[in-house]
């Protein structure tokens, strides 16, 4: 019998070894229900394994970061960023001595609620929603509701937690308004989240065409370096070098926090800054924006005034037809609404 090998005790005996700081599987506050332990499996592993089988996540693979459905075959998805926020974010807890498993398990799952269309989408559909929309808030609704039949995975609480904790758009890294996690292990995912969106999404815009190496702040590449490798590596060598006091640190009054070395956070911050300003801006991509501007706000109007043209998934789980639109909106990728636009003009 495979219950009598031990082996998700023995991989949580292995956790004590972990920094005092970190989050252990075994004093987990729980999932909203109570299920019986996987004989194999932490809690955090068993997560991670249902966000990655689960449809929201599949999604993510034509759901683009920036660019509206390009043609390239090199432009990162939402996949693709996730994958990277999770090595990037395992590298670190790894280093700190932190729980590899919640990390990974939360930054799998830190975007399953993005809209298609990327930050156009959002805005569009934050504007058209009464009560608001941000893409965190839709990743946490995805997990603990709308998935499987609207049972949700049932995840843990860590997992949840940083799920809804790791937004923070077009506010200063590390910042007064960043914000608050319950875990380090969320903190590591939030600032790989950053780490990735920010060198990518450079990478991106180049092959567009919408800016060049040489049009990124002096100040920031002497910091940080001028290739996307260098970049990363230093910013992730600066989190490990300036945290350092997480692995051993015995918490007395307060936990020691996720951070970076003011010389790095502020070119960080400059080239976070640059790229809101010459990117993520809508004006600096007219015609992306438009597109998806037009689309999210077509379907908002067509399935609002034709509610049985929802499909029943989204009118079951929903307490109004709203909020049925904005989950059947964020669900979308890029190439299906696109497409069920043409198909409903």
């Amino acid at each position: 019998m495979i219950e009598e090998l031990r082996i998700r005790q023995l991989t949580e005996e292995r956790e004590e070894s972990l920094s005092p700081n970190a989050a252990k599987s075994r004093e987990s506050k729980g999932r909203e229900r109570p299920e019986e332990p996987d004989p194999i499996r932490t809690c955090f592993q068993r997560d991670r394994d249902r966000i990655i089988h689960c449809k929201s996540f599949r999604r993510l693979k034509h759901k683009t970061q920036v660019f509206i459905a390009p043609l390239g075959d090199h432009y990162v998805t939402r996949l693709t960023h996730t994958l990277e926020v999770s090595q990037i974010a395992r590298t670190i807890a790894r280093a700190l001595n932190l729980n590899e498993d919640l990390t990974e398990a939360i930054a799998l799952g830190h975007d399953l609620g993005h809209t298609p269309f990327g930050h156009f989408g959002e805005d569009t559909l934050n504007e058209l929603y009464d009560k608001g929309f941000r893409h965190n808030e839709q990743s946490l609704r995805i997990v603990e509701l709308l998935e499987k039949d609207g049972q949700g995975l049932n995840l843990t609480w860590e997992v949840r937690n940083g799920i809804i904790s790791h937004s923070k758009s077009g506010v200063a890294v590390l910042g007064k308004d960043w914000g608050e996690v319950g875990t380090l292990e969320g903190e590591v995912v939030k600032i790989s989240d950053m780490v990735a969106y920010i060198n990518h999404d450079i990478g991106d815009a180049v092959r567009a065409g919408i800016l060049t190496e040489k049009d990124l702040p002096r100040k920031a590449v002497k910091v940080l370096g001028s290739r996307h490798s260098q970049r990363v590596n230093t910013m992730v060598s600066d989190v490990v070098k300036t945290s350092w006091d997480v692995r051993n640190h015995v918490i007395i009054k307060e936990r020691p926090a996720i951070r970076m070395s003011p010389n790095v956070l502020a070119a960080a911050n400059e080239l976070n800054d640059f790229l809101f300003a010459r990117v993520y801006n809508p004006h600096t991509a007219s015609t992306d924006a438009a597109k998806a501007k037009e689309a999210v706000v077509f379907f908002w109007k067509y399935f609002n005034e034709h509610p049985e043209k929802l499909p029943a998934e989204y009118k079951l789980h929903a307490d109004t037809v709203e909020r049925g639109v904005a989950d059947y909106i964020a669900g979308m990728t890029d190439q299906y609404a696109l497409r069920l636009a043409e198909e409903l003009k």
